[in-house]
């Protein structure tokens, strides 16, 4: 069924009640217009709009009954893993700002970098997450800083920075302990292995032993059952916040037992590690003997759950901003790691050049000065999050009357006028493949660009501004080790998998088929 069509039997019940509600209330609309009432709200928003000399854009889009078209196509799209696509077919048809109803809800949709830096950086407090996006993450992650607003995330922020300070990042000997375990795990025969599994279990278990101060071992499938259970547990979360995403106000009706099991079931195999780290903090608060494991541990390690208990017993909180940190530190890496070996097989081109580049540190492991002077790393990294960012998509809600800077009228040069309690979605998948900022081969992978690419505000792929990731360089150090330590144990890949990249979209991005390739050990190795 194309996008201006609508067959109403095919049509999920819970978007025709929501198609109903819209109806009465425009129905109301229209009955008090027709008696003359006034309504002081919107003759408000129109005089905002005129005294900033906001323009409309130059398409407001509502496919089918109230925009119940858009939702349906959303949702329909994310289980044919082809979101993405249908948002960069969306800015294709009407531009790089349009408004659009959705099941009577107004957004309106941008890929403009100057709207984007408005919105993270220079009206910051005109935005919020939103009620929505809030809501929609609560189950899994609580009120931790990925679901957070105002004095209640700037509390987390607080609690959390301190943990990402510099000499915890620059740490590599905790990554060198998994990446040599994964390597045991790449078969040196010349068969297929899929490396987007072992890099989530790998990354899993790096993150839990930062975060919790053991790891979980997931790579050991016999000896690590629970592990894997919550590695499982942790994926269905995910996929079900990101349909209450998409389903909006309408989450409410987002009925699923697995996902409701799934997330009781994460949330308490963290409580456990959370109650041993409080049990641990207030025997030493209260001068009493501490158990001999989380002594040892705390001595031979920087463990961030005990770091963090010193600041708060509060069993929920610590719960909650260990997943949101888990969320990020896990997928973030795992996710880029397997899409830059996806490329990587495919283009033996960049794969030879990479390997050069890593050969030159003559086998020693590298140190966290050395990935930071290797260029041509950073620039495959880069044009990884430039094609295929972590978090591809996102919204923000105005908690005030603003308005963003371009996209209005006729050129789409005026400014756009954002009520309070309305929302912008920014694509940066979008936003980062647009030829307008990256020139005609902008969907192209090529590294080299980045030789001379300043992208500014064009280039988020760890949004910006206030919010911008806390573990942005825990992310980039560790992909960073771990992708050199694989070219320096490898000296060819190749790709056991003839299907182009299909999307696997969550809350965050990675391949739908895996990354399937057969690794050739070096020589020397």
């Amino acid at each position: 069924m194309g996008l201006h069509s609508l067959n109403l039997s095919q049509i999920p019940f819970y978007i025709l009640i929501a198609g109903a509600a819209a109806i009465g209330f425009s129905i109301l609309k229209v009955a008090q217009v027709l008696q003359g009432m006034e309504n002081p709200l919107i003759e408000h928003e129109e005089c905002f709009a005129r005294e900033n000399g906001c323009q409309e854009p130059l398409h407001n889009v509502s496919h089918g009954l109230f925009g119940i078209g858009m939702v349906r196509a959303m949702l329909a799209a994310g289980r044919e893993k082809r979101f993405l696509e249908l948002i960069c077919t969306w800015h294709r048809d009407y531009g790089t700002t349009f408004r659009a109803t959705m099941a009577g809800r107004k957004v309106v949709f941008t890929v403009e970098p100057k709207n984007v830096q408005t919105i993270l950086a220079l009206k910051f407090k005109d935005f919020e997450l939103g009620t929505i996006r809030s809501d929609s993450m609560r189950p899994l992650l609580g009120n931790g800083i990925f679901c957070s607003d105002g004095v209640q995330w700037e509390h987390s922020r607080a609690l959390l920075r301190p943990n990402f300070a510099r000499n915890q990042i620059t740490d590599i000997e905790i990554y060198e302990t998994h990446v040599a375990k994964l390597i045991q795990h790449i078969p040196g025969d010349g068969s297929t292995v899929d490396l987007q599994d072992l890099f989530f279990r790998m990354t899993l278990d790096s993150a839990t032993e930062f975060l919790f101060g053991e790891s979980v071992h997931s790579l050991n499938d016999v000896t690590s059952p629970a592990a894997s259970a919550f590695a499982k547990d942790f994926a269905i979360s995910q996929e079900g916040l990101a349909i209450r995403g998409r389903m909006g106000s309408l989450m409410m009706f987002y009925r699923n037992k697995e996902f409701s099991k799934a997330v009781v079931d994460a949330r308490s195999y963290v409580d456990r590690f959370v109650e041993k780290a409080i049990s641990h903090r207030v025997a030493l608060d209260s001068g009493q003997d501490v158990s001999e494991e989380a002594s040892k541990l705390t001595e031979q390690q920087y463990v961030f759950l005990y770091e963090l208990s010193k600041r708060t017993l509060d069993k929920t909180e610590l719960t909650d901003q260990l997943l949101n940190i888990l969320l990020a530190g896990r997928d973030t890496t795992a996710s880029l790691l397997s899409i830059t070996f996806f490329i990587l097989a495919r283009r033996p081109d960049i794969w030879t050049k990479l390997r050069k580049e890593v050969l030159e540190l003559d086998g020693r492991k590298p140190t966290y000065e050395d990935l930071k002077s290797m260029a041509y790393l950073g620039w495959v990294l880069n044009e990884s999050l430039r094609t295929y960012p972590i978090v591809p998509f996102n919204v923000r809600m105005a908690n005030k009357d603003t308005y963003l800077p371009t996209g209005g009228g006729p050129d789409g040069t005026a400014p756009v006028s954002i009520p309070k309690g309305q929302e912008v979605m920014y694509s940066v998948y979008v936003m980062q493949r647009h030829q307008k900022f990256f020139g005609p081969d902008a969907d192209e992978y090529r590294p080299e660009r980045w030789e001379n690419l300043r992208p500014g505000w064009a280039y988020v792929p760890f949004n910006g501004g206030p919010r911008i990731c806390i573990g942005q360089q825990f992310a980039l150090t560790e992909a960073g080790y771990t992708a050199v330590r694989l070219l320096q144990h490898f000296e060819a890949i190749e790709s056991r998998d003839s299907k182009p990249f299909e999307e696997a979209l969550t809350l965050t991005l990675s391949s739908a088929n895996g990354t399937k390739v057969a690794m050739t050990p070096a020589k020397s190795t």
